[in-house]
């Protein structure tokens, strides 16, 4: 098998990501559950999407790692665990850009740790990256516009994986705050929860749009507390990513949220969710850190209670309208 390119799990992003690759090089999807992959190779079919039958399908990883871009693509309390599988078998060429908007659950250091830094933990690589942005994966999957930010503090990684990837359909950018595009891409996922219950609860393109506005605040006071740059949520993987995950029923953390209007609960709502909302664990890591280090944001809170208190999310909207802002605009 002679490969560039190497994703890494079978889910719907992680499939789309793969049918973007091969259209300008060779490129290997791994699977690692068998079932998915014995459907996949018989059907051509993985996570509702076609695949390009030049995709080569395995669940090898000696077979994967002859690519030399690898785009680690499972939820992350699966990263760890998928990761030790591959460290014996990369070098320092491998080039590791995970699309994955979450944290580190596990991490009991201070503050919190992103993909990067725990993809650099497990393997030591200094190749290493992140995709994020308006990704909606069935989107991508139709054929539809889209861009990514390619975000590394690598600049081999800021070169080459841009390449892979471009398309008259898909736009690449590229940042140097690897840490801030990552955060941006996790915290908007929080934000995308409350947007699906106000969906939910049809409170208007007003209240949509306050929200929003207030959203982008948060995550900015929040991200900058924890290591990132403002013109990281300022662009396409902040400010753009939150768009599109806060306006559309194809986002999972929407969708959550949109279940919570309904009355379910979090036990129910993971019984029904066939893919991992980055949001919920999310919510709860970002939630310890606001209480350990007395920062205010209001809207993570309170998805948090109604995620993990069972506070209603009809008074969770309420509370949220009673919190006393003076100022619009307080980080420029």
């Amino acid at each position: 098998m002679n490969v560039v390119a190497g994703v890494i799990g079978g889910g719907s992003f992680g499939t789309a990501i793969a049918n973007l690759l091969i259209e300008n090089q060779p490129t290997a999807l791994f699977i690692r559950r068998p079932e998915v992959l014995k459907v996949a190779r018989a059907t051509g079919i993985c996570a509702g999407q076609v695949l390009n039958p030049n995709i080569i399908l395995t669940d090898d990883p000696i077979e994967l790692c002859q690519a030399t871009a690898l785009f680690p693509v499972v939820p992350s309390q699966n990263m760890a665990e998928v990761l030790q599988r591959f460290a014996p078998l990369l070098t320092l060429d491998h080039m590791l850009v995970h699309g994955v908007k979450g944290l580190d659950a596990q991490y009991s250091g201070p503050g919190v740790r992103t993909m990067s830094e725990l993809i650099h933990a497990l393997t030591g690589s200094t190749k290493i990256g992140c995709l994020a942005g308006p990704n909606l994966a069935r989107e991508i999957a139709e054929g539809k516009p889209a861009a990514t930010v390619v975000a590394s503090q690598n600049p081999d990684v800021l070169e080459y994986i841009p390449g892979l990837l471009r398309s008259p359909r898909f736009q690449v950018l590229i940042a140097e705050d690897l840490r801030g595009i990552e955060l941006a891409g996790v915290l908007k996922n929080i934000m995308a929860i409350a947007a699906g219950a106000l969906h939910g609860f049809e409170l208007g393109e007003n209240a949509k749009a306050l929200l929003i506005n207030r959203a982008m605040v948060e995550m900015i006071h929040i991200g900058r507390h924890l290591g990132g740059s403002l013109a990281s949520f300022l662009g396409a993987a902040g400010l753009g990513d939150l768009m599109a995950t806060c306006s559309s029923v194809n986002s999972r953390n929407f969708t959550v949220g949109m279940w919570l209007s309904e009355g379910k609960s979090l036990q129910e709502i993971e019984l029904l969710m066939e893919e991992t909302a980055e949001g919920v664990e999310t919510t709860r890591v970002v939630f310890k850190i606001l209480e350990a280090q007395g920062l205010k944001a209001p809207i993570t809170k309170m998805v948090y209670k109604v995620l993990y208190d069972g506070f209603p999310a009809r008074e969770a909207i309420d509370v949220l309208m009673k919190v006393p802002v003076r100022e619009d605009i307080d980080f420029i």
